[in-house]
């Protein structure tokens, strides 16, 4: 099997997909996969259901994930790439005593983490970290539960907490003895729905090789998963901004960041708020090399103090 060599060296997925095996998981995934004109096995990515299909065994056979499931519609994240975000941020950990810290007393929080609830699954599966998942949406809150409630096991390290206003990111959310390892977020890119439509039916052309008059969401979203007022750089220009009020209780904030071009400004807005220290580390997500930006603003000293 071809090796994927632009994911992390710890992710489960650098080789190609197993498709007799993940069938044997999810038999209904059977339906949507065949040979491609190399004569290997893979499955239309343009299909929504082949997606959600194709991560159901995933999560099954990799995390020991069950019932996995979101409501069509919703955003169905390609799992390779959200295991490197997860990877990579160990290795941030991992910095201040040479190891990677696992079990649960490692807290992170995940902002907006849908109803696929991906992040937190494969975090407390990979590491065993206590993992918080929050968004401003009770429906994706919901199906979130909905996944717990089929995996007991995980419901002692994964909380979910509702946002109730849109406006935060971290208010309402952190309390004030509350202490966090890491925040993490995949945030909107786009500033709107109509650029969400046109960035996937660029995608759609790409997996069809063709044109596509009237696209569906391939992956699917709902608008707070896709889409912002000022797309992805206000919300992280607000999510910095906000950060300096709960500076003590956070180690590492850190989020995607999917345009190279944003990061000038976004460490710009860092040094004038004068950041002890950030750090962009280059992430492949699928086909396209994406960046965590991370920041601390707790002296190097006292890090070791949070493990």
């Amino acid at each position: 099997m071809s090796e994927k060599s632009s994911l992390h060296p710890r992710n489960l997925h650098r080789n190609s997909y197993d498709f007799e095996e993940l069938i044997s998981v999810v038999p209904e995934l059977k339906h949507y996969v065949f040979k491609n004109d190399y004569d290997t096995l893979t499955i239309n990515f343009s299909i929504p259901k082949a997606v959600r299909l194709l991560n159901k065994a995933l999560l099954l056979k990799c995390y020991n994930v069950k019932e996995w499931d979101i409501p069509e519609g919703n955003l169905c994240p390609p799992i390779p790439g959200r295991a490197d975000y997860v990877h990579y941020l160990a290795d941030l950990l991992a910095e201040e005593n040479g190891n990677i810290p696992k079990g649960n007393s490692v807290k992170g929080l995940d902002i907006g983490m849908g109803a696929n609830l991906v992040y937190p699954l494969i975090a407390n599966q990979s590491y065993g970290w206590k993992m918080l998942g929050t968004d401003i949406n009770k429906d994706s809150l919901d199906n979130a539960q909905k996944i717990l409630e089929s995996n007991p096991d995980l419901k002692e390290n994964i909380q979910l907490k509702f946002q109730p206003e849109s406006e935060f990111i971290f208010k309402n959310i952190i309390l004030k003895d509350d202490k966090f390892t890491f925040s993490m977020c995949n945030p909107p890119f786009h500033d709107s729905e109509e650029s969400a439509l046109q960035g996937n039916r660029r995608k759609n052309n790409n997996l069809r090789k063709k044109k596509i008059q009237n696209p569906k969401l391939n992956f699917g979203g709902q608008q707070s998963e896709l889409w912002c007022e000022g797309g992805e750089m206000a919300f992280i220009k607000k999510m910095i901004n906000e950060s300096v009020e709960f500076s003590s209780n956070v180690l590492w904030f850190t989020s995607l960041v999917s345009k190279k071009d944003n990061l000038h400004q976004l460490t710009t807005l860092l040094k004038n708020l004068k950041v002890p220290e950030f750090k962009i580390i280059d992430v492949a997500q699928g086909q396209k090399i994406s960046r965590i930006l991370a920041w601390t603003f707790i002296p190097k000293e006292n890090r070791k103090d949070w493990f």
